[in-house]
Order: structure tokens, then sequence, then C-alpha cells
């Protein structure tokens, strides 16, 4: 049984003091886990600062009982103040997953646009899962892909993963990945893209399940893009994309209403789930990305009053279309 949890660190006035109480609190909270029978998977986190938060947050980690498992860090601010915040996956059935943070170093990033550097990270991913007898098309089941100033470098990132693909076998005659392509910033000064990938190598392509929801969501190739809404797996779980205010069209609907946009989105992620099998009751959490960091209080209220005592967290993160003032990711836990 999968478990998925977020944890913030107590009120500190430096990042040093918030890290050492976000990990004294993931450190029992894995104990606790263990003690129920499920084991760390992975951890992502959030940070406010990358540049001046990732080598400290990175020694902090060696230092850690559970040093080793799977994490990313990206810089999107949380907006409840926290300097950082963890999102993590706990497991009972110990399952064979691999996560790769894939980053670039600064002379990696030097000189090259969004293009070159995500064909650069996607050729990273393929260099390491195919001396495992893995490949792309089949055993990656989610990406997130993380663009510094997403309204002028995502058009790059775009070009790129449709070539990736196109090599790769993947087509809307075939099937996509399911992702989420966002605003968001390494420590790399130069690094405009960054990508995780989850892969299962145990998987089939027989065990996945594409969610189309045509009835309220266009189909991606329609506008240029290659992923996937949302993929079912024969164990029940689903992964759902980032998932805006769009309609059967690939229309933005709710232009200036973040609340509106809001009601659409999670009508859109709940027909996709309901196609899936499930529904919005067995969401474990929402992460929630907003462009505007005054919307944050107004959409906290909102999800308080829908769902409450669900997990989430808000963060500081462009959609890739401007007019879209948020977009939500969740999945299930099967």
């Amino acid at each position: 049984m999968k478990k998925y949890n977020i944890l913030r660190p107590e009120a500190a006035t430096s990042f040093g003091d918030a890290i050492a109480s976000l990990l004294e609190k993931l450190t029992a909270y894995f104990l606790a886990e263990t003690g129920e029978g499920r084991h760390p998977v992975f951890v992502r986190f959030f940070l406010s600062d990358a540049q001046n938060q990732v080598d400290a947050l990175r020694t902090a980690l060696d230092d850690c009982p559970w040093a080793g498992i799977a994490t990313s860090m990206v810089e999107q601010p949380p907006l409840d103040g926290s300097r950082v915040v963890a999102l993590a996956l706990t497991d009972s059935a110990c399952p064979n997953w691999l996560f790769h943070s894939l980053r670039l170093s600064e002379e990696e990033a030097a000189g090259k646009d969004s293009y070159a550097q995500a064909r650069l990270l996607f050729d990273k991913y393929l260099d390491r899962i195919r001396p495992l007898g893995l490949e792309l098309k089949t055993h990656c089941v989610r990406t997130w892909i993380y663009v510094r100033d997403i309204d002028a470098n995502y058009a790059g990132l775009v070009k790129a993963r449709n070539d990736v693909f196109d090599a790769e076998g993947l087509s809307h005659d075939t099937h996509y990945i399911a992702s989420t392509g966002i605003g968001g910033a390494t420590e790399g000064r130069s690094a405009v893209v960054a990508i995780d990938f989850l892969t299962c190598p145990d998987i089939q392509e027989t065990d996945k399940t594409y969610l189309k929801a045509l009835s309220h969501l266009s189909p991606t190739h329609d506008y240029g893009v290659a992923f996937e809404r949302g993929v079912r797996l024969s164990d029940g779980q689903i992964f759902i994309s980032g998932t805006a205010s769009i309609d059967h069209r690939g229309k933005v609907l709710y232009e200036g209403d973040v609340l509106a946009q809001a009601d659409r989105l999670l009508e859109n992620i709940s027909t996709l789930l309901a196609e899936g099998g499930s529904s919005l009751a067995q969401i474990p959490y929402f992460v929630i990305y907003l462009r505007d960091i005054s919307d944050y209080a107004l959409i906290d209220a909102y999800m308080e009053r829908r769902f409450p005592g669900i997990p989430r967290v808000l963060l500081e993160a462009r959609v890739c279309r401007p007019t879209w003032l948020i977009e939500m990711e969740v999945e299930t836990n099967g």
C-alpha cells in the first residue's frame, strides 16, 4: 500500500534551522512508516531559493539514516512561507521503482537553449535505462519537467520532447507519457530545464491504460505537445498529469478568474479519474501551482473547504500558458 505525505519544518529564521527541523520530521516519519510495514521510495523537495539551498540540503541529507533514497530538489517557492517542503512516498510493496532526478551542471548548460538542454537531459536518462534493458516507451510512466522562465523557454522544451518521442516510437497513434511541464528552477544559473523520471522496470504496455476524458479535454497533440492526460496502472494506481482549466477544444476557460479555473480543472481531473475507475475522494494529496502568489490565500481556503484534511502544497510556479492561473497534479494509491 502506497502512502504520500507532505511535511513542513517548524518556523525557522534560517534555512539551516528549517532543514534540520524538516529532516528530523522526515526521519521520525520514515521510522514510523517502517514500523507499519511501509518503506521510503522517494522525496520531492520544494525550495524557496535553490542556488542558496541545494548544497546545504545535500550535505544535510548525507547524515540522515535514510540517506540514499531517491530525492528531487526544485525551486518552486512554497506559498505558506516555508523555505522548504517535502512530499514523501512510502510503500509496503517495496516496488522496483526507479526515480531519476536529472539536472545539468553549469558547464553542461552554459550556452545551450531550452531545446538543447532538454535533449541532453533525455539522453542522460536513456543512457541510464538502456543498460538495464529498459526503454522510454514502455517503462517510463511519469515525468516532471521544470522550465525556468517558462513563458520564454517552453517552446524549445516541447520541440525537444516531440523529437525524442518520435525517435523512441511514441506518438499520438501509440501513446505518450503522463507528465507535468511547469515553471521551476535548479541551482544551475544557466540551466533552464530539469527533468524527473519515474520508471517501472517490471511494467508491460498491457499494464497501462491511458486516460483521455475527451468530453472535457482535447488530445494534447491537437496543440502540438506530447503527453498523456493520465495513466492507470494494472494495480489501480493512477497518475494524473498537471491539469488546468481547459475544454475539449483546447481552449483556456475562465481567463482571469482563479476560482473558476480551480473548479474547472478539478472537474477535468474528476472526469479523468472516473475513466480510470476512481474519484476525487481517492486522492491522497494535491500539488498546486499558482502563477500569481496573491492568489494563495484564496486557493488555500478553497481547497480546505473542498478537501479538508487532505495534504496539499501550494507553490509559486508559472503554468505553460500565461492565461492559466492555476494547475494541479494528483495521484491515487491504487
